[in-house]
């Protein structure tokens, strides 16, 4: 692979392509199936690209297919990585192998019976060597084009065939980020992996060479902070050239750099960043370490933040304030249960509980049985139960927003809801090719849904003259 194929480097250049650290590390340890989280510019797909064309040049009767996520990066893929290095063969090579076949768009057949294609879309036939560009983009942008990818190209790759697929991560949810958690709980245990389970790689940014600089760069104490906790928590020690380079890189990126120049694969999985409507909040959260071990403080009452659902999720979010901190300490979620369910998993706590605040529309009748959910939880020994306000959408997420700084999550206990407030996310328009001006619904939003019942109700103070109360009594059923 290293004597034969040319390839355009990241100034333009035509030189011979030489695998790089992270290429030699892939090349030395692929699997069957491969995954790939990365960061940027580290030449994941340029390698794919090179090593399945040099298969079915040198094999019989195989097929290579790269699947990209746009279209340009399809046409760049094609002309600039698989067709420039067929074109800048030596000459007797070319002679040897013969003129490829051309007569479909972005493939190349050759007289071997072999070829390589780039697509954007799934297509039919087996193929032995299939590569997958930026297919977290993919499962975000287009779900179902992404679970396409999965049961009809990924599933006609046999065992003992290769699939590689390589993406920047963009959050915590869809196929990329479930074949992630799944291989890495794999490597942490140790198992042993079949043909058909995924190796996963992860690629930090510093593992670059060429990613440090010189020069005078202001290093904040929150910056300094940052890479004393790699160092700390994950014995990641940087150079201060890289250091320099990381916070240059963070100046231009802003909100975006844990995703693309991601340093551990948490921190690569932590922010869902386009049309994410807390991305720059999350990627705070994060930087500042309030996610942690959050004891419960026996001292300080409990107080507790819904959003109802039936045939959804139902989501209960335990909360202490502690002065200014809203310290989320435990979570809770089901669906299809009653809600004498949910009574039942209260009272097992057995916390302090002080107000139980539920959204607006606890207040509407049920046809079955004549009563408001507020009525039904009252009756079954619910007390001091808070109505939230009714607000706008939009207008609930500005307050959730403004809430923010204050926010600490147990690390533990609450980790479905601090990734679904980093996916929660305003829906995709495929045909306009841009978010509209709603939220996703999907299962982040529910968990989202209750932070905003917590926001709209929020006062430093809450006289009881503000709000309507089912019951006066001091002592809450829970106590």
């Amino acid at each position: 692979m290293n004597n034969l194929y040319y390839i355009r480097d990241e100034r333009g250049n035509k030189v011979l392509f030489k695998p790089n650290e992270t290429q030699s590390f892939l090349h030395d340890n692929l699997w069957f199936f491969n995954l790939v989280p990365k960061a940027r510019q580290l030449g994941i797909t340029t390698f794919f690209c090179i090593l399945y064309l040099d298969q079915v040049l040198w094999s019989e009767n195989k097929t290579a297919g790269i699947i990209a996520h746009r279209q340009e990066d399809l046409k760049k893929i094609f002309k600039s990585k698989i067709k420039f290095a067929v074109d800048n063969l030596h000459p007797w090579l070319k002679e040897k192998i013969g003129e490829p076949n051309t007569d479909n768009a972005y493939e190349l057949s050759f007289s071997n019976g072999s070829n390589i294609f780039v697509s954007m879309n799934t297509r039919s036939g087996t193929v032995q060597y299939l590569h997958i560009s930026e297919f977290a983009y993919i499962c975000q942008k287009f779900p179902d084009k992404a679970e396409e990818i999965v049961t009809g190209s990924i599933n006609s790759v046999h065992a003992g065939c290769m699939v590689s697929i390589e993406s920047t991560a963009r959050g915590a949810e869809g196929k990329f980020f479930q074949f992630a958690m799944e291989a890495e709980k794999r490597r942490k245990e140790g198992k042993e992996l079949t043909p058909l389970d995924f190796k996963i790689f992860f690629f930090p940014w510093y593992l670059k060479k060429e990613y440090t600089i010189d020069g005078d760069v202001t290093i904040t104490s929150e910056d300094q902070e940052y890479f004393n906790n790699l160092k700390n928590k994950h014995g990641i020690d940087l150079t201060d050239g890289q250091k320099r380079w990381y916070v240059k890189k963070k100046e231009l990126n802003m909100d975006k750099m844990s995703q693309e120049f991601p340093s551990t694969l948490q921190e690569a999985f932590s922010v869902s960043q386009e049309g994410a409507y807390y991305a720059s909040q999350m990627s705070k959260v994060y930087l500042t370490r309030r996610i942690c071990p959050l004891p419960i403080d026996p001292a300080v009452e409990v107080d507790t933040y819904w959003d109802l659902g039936q045939n959804d999720y139902n989501v209960i979010l335990f909360v202490q304030t502690v002065g200014p901190v809203i310290r989320f300490v435990d979570l809770y979620y089901n669906h299809s249960e009653g809600l004498q369910h949910y009574i039942d998993v209260m009272q097992a706590r057995k916390y302090r509980y002080g107000k139980h605040v539920l959204p607006f529309d606890v207040n509407v009748k049920e046809l079955g049985t004549g009563l408001t959910r507020k009525e039904q939880l009252y009756n079954m020994g619910m007390t001091n139960i808070w109505v939230a306000p009714k607000l706008l959408i939009n207008d609930g997420i500005e307050a959730v927003r403004r809430l923010f700084p204050r926010f600490y999550f147990d690390e533990e206990k609450t980790s479905m809801l601090y990734e679904s407030l980093a996916n929660y996310r305003r829906e995709w328009d495929p045909k306009l090719g841009q978010h509209k001006d709603k939220p996703l619904h999907n299962e982040a939003s529910h968990f989202a849904d209750a932070v905003r019942t917590l926001a709209v109700s929020w006062r430093e103070e809450l006289p009881v003259g503000d709000w309507e109360k089912i019951d006066s009594r001091e002592q809450s059923f829970f106590a």
